[in-house]
Protein backbone atom coordinates (compact mmCIF):
# COMPACT_ATOMS: atom_id res chain seq x y z
CA UNK A 1 0.00 0.00 0.00
CA UNK A 2 0.92 3.81 -0.72
CA UNK A 3 0.89 6.52 1.53
CA UNK A 4 0.75 10.55 1.34
CA UNK A 5 4.29 11.54 2.34
CA UNK A 6 3.14 13.79 4.79
CA UNK A 7 5.66 15.77 7.64
CA UNK A 8 4.71 17.47 10.62
CA UNK A 9 7.39 20.28 11.81
CA UNK A 10 7.01 21.59 15.60
CA UNK A 11 8.17 25.47 14.96
CA UNK A 12 7.43 26.30 18.77
CA UNK A 13 5.52 24.93 21.97
CA UNK A 14 5.61 27.29 24.73
CA UNK A 15 2.95 27.87 27.55
CA UNK A 16 0.63 30.56 25.37
CA UNK A 17 1.66 29.33 21.89
CA UNK A 18 1.84 26.42 19.62
CA UNK A 19 2.81 26.22 16.09
CA UNK A 20 3.71 23.67 13.52
CA UNK A 21 4.23 23.50 10.10
CA UNK A 22 1.95 20.20 8.18
CA UNK A 23 2.99 18.88 4.61
CA UNK A 24 1.83 16.54 2.41
CA UNK A 25 2.83 15.35 -1.04
CA UNK A 26 0.23 13.22 -2.48
CA UNK A 27 0.54 10.03 -4.50
CA UNK A 28 -3.39 10.22 -4.56
CA UNK A 29 -4.54 8.35 -1.26
CA UNK A 30 -5.05 11.26 0.65
CA UNK A 31 -5.79 11.86 4.20
CA UNK A 32 -9.38 11.43 6.10
CA UNK A 33 -9.76 12.81 9.83
CA UNK A 34 -6.50 12.18 10.59
CA UNK A 35 -4.84 13.67 13.66
CA UNK A 36 -2.19 16.62 13.46
CA UNK A 37 -2.73 18.35 16.29
CA UNK A 38 -2.50 16.32 19.16
CA UNK A 39 -3.25 18.19 22.53
CA UNK A 40 -2.16 15.43 24.89
CA UNK A 41 1.73 15.57 23.48
CA UNK A 42 1.98 19.55 23.92
CA UNK A 43 3.82 20.92 26.90
CA UNK A 44 2.10 21.68 29.72
CA UNK A 45 1.08 24.74 31.68
CA UNK A 46 5.02 26.34 33.10
CA UNK A 47 3.17 27.18 36.03
CA UNK A 48 0.70 24.70 37.03
CA UNK A 49 2.25 21.94 34.99
CA UNK A 50 -1.81 21.30 33.66
CA UNK A 51 -2.01 19.28 30.39
CA UNK A 52 -2.65 21.05 27.67
CA UNK A 53 -6.74 20.16 26.93
CA UNK A 54 -7.46 21.88 24.16
CA UNK A 55 -6.19 24.85 21.12
CA UNK A 56 -7.74 27.81 19.54
CA UNK A 57 -6.88 28.51 16.00
CA UNK A 58 -5.45 32.06 16.11
CA UNK A 59 -3.99 32.07 12.51
CA UNK A 60 -3.17 29.37 9.44
CA UNK A 61 -0.98 30.43 6.46
CA UNK A 62 -1.48 27.99 3.62
CA UNK A 63 -0.73 26.80 -0.07
CA UNK A 64 -2.69 23.99 -1.70
CA UNK A 65 -2.03 22.77 -4.82
CA UNK A 66 -4.64 19.98 -6.35
CA UNK A 67 -6.38 19.79 -3.44
CA UNK A 68 -8.31 21.24 -0.41
CA UNK A 69 -8.09 20.60 2.87
CA UNK A 70 -11.20 20.25 5.71
CA UNK A 71 -9.54 21.50 9.89
CA UNK A 72 -12.14 19.42 11.64
CA UNK A 73 -12.14 19.82 15.66
CA UNK A 74 -12.27 15.92 16.96
CA UNK A 75 -14.86 14.56 18.74
CA UNK A 76 -17.53 11.96 18.50
CA UNK A 77 -18.88 13.44 15.45
CA UNK A 78 -16.18 15.83 14.06
CA UNK A 79 -16.74 19.44 13.71
CA UNK A 80 -15.56 21.31 10.86
CA UNK A 81 -13.24 24.29 12.21
CA UNK A 82 -12.76 25.69 8.82
CA UNK A 83 -12.27 24.51 4.92
CA UNK A 84 -9.14 25.61 2.71
CA UNK A 85 -9.85 26.08 -1.07
CA UNK A 86 -7.34 23.69 -3.76
CA UNK A 87 -5.50 25.91 -5.33
CA UNK A 88 -4.95 28.59 -3.03
CA UNK A 89 -2.64 30.52 -1.23
CA UNK A 90 -3.40 32.63 1.97
CA UNK A 91 -3.28 33.82 5.61
CA UNK A 92 -6.51 33.64 7.65
CA UNK A 93 -5.57 35.60 10.89
CA UNK A 94 -7.83 35.32 13.46
CA UNK A 95 -6.06 37.33 16.34
CA UNK A 96 -8.34 40.46 16.05
CA UNK A 97 -10.68 38.16 18.50
CA UNK A 98 -10.20 35.36 20.52
CA UNK A 99 -9.41 33.48 17.26
CA UNK A 100 -11.73 30.08 16.32
CA UNK A 101 -12.29 28.11 19.52
CA UNK A 102 -12.95 24.38 19.83
CA UNK A 103 -17.19 24.01 19.77
CA UNK A 104 -17.08 20.44 19.48
CA UNK A 105 -19.45 18.52 21.60
CA UNK A 106 -19.57 14.99 23.24
CA UNK A 107 -16.52 13.07 22.86
CA UNK A 108 -14.32 16.31 22.41
CA UNK A 109 -10.74 15.54 22.33
CA UNK A 110 -9.36 18.91 21.94
CA UNK A 111 -7.30 18.15 19.09
CA UNK A 112 -7.00 18.89 15.39
CA UNK A 113 -7.51 16.75 12.16
CA UNK A 114 -7.46 17.24 8.26
CA UNK A 115 -9.59 15.27 5.45
CA UNK A 116 -8.01 15.99 2.06
CA UNK A 117 -10.50 16.83 -0.77
CA UNK A 118 -10.51 16.13 -4.15
CA UNK A 119 -7.03 15.04 -4.10
CA UNK A 120 -4.58 13.18 -6.89
CA UNK A 121 -1.33 12.18 -7.25
CA UNK A 122 0.87 15.30 -7.33
CA UNK A 123 -1.30 17.14 -5.17
CA UNK A 124 0.40 19.11 -2.26
CA UNK A 125 -0.39 21.54 0.50
CA UNK A 126 2.03 23.27 2.78
CA UNK A 127 0.13 24.66 6.18
CA UNK A 128 1.47 26.37 9.00
CA UNK A 129 -1.12 27.04 12.38
CA UNK A 130 -0.74 28.95 15.43
CA UNK A 131 -3.04 28.03 17.79
CA UNK A 132 -3.27 29.28 21.33
CA UNK A 133 -3.33 26.51 24.21
CA UNK A 134 -5.84 25.92 26.96
CA UNK A 135 -5.53 24.00 30.12
CA UNK A 136 -7.73 21.54 32.09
Amino acid sequence: DMADAVATQTIQDDGKTAIFRFTNVSDGTGESAVVKIDVSSLAPDPMTNAACSSVTLQKIYYTTIGMGVKIFFDADTDVLAWQLNADWTDTLDFSDFTGIPNNSGTGKTGDIAFTTVGHSSGDVYNIVIQVSKSYA
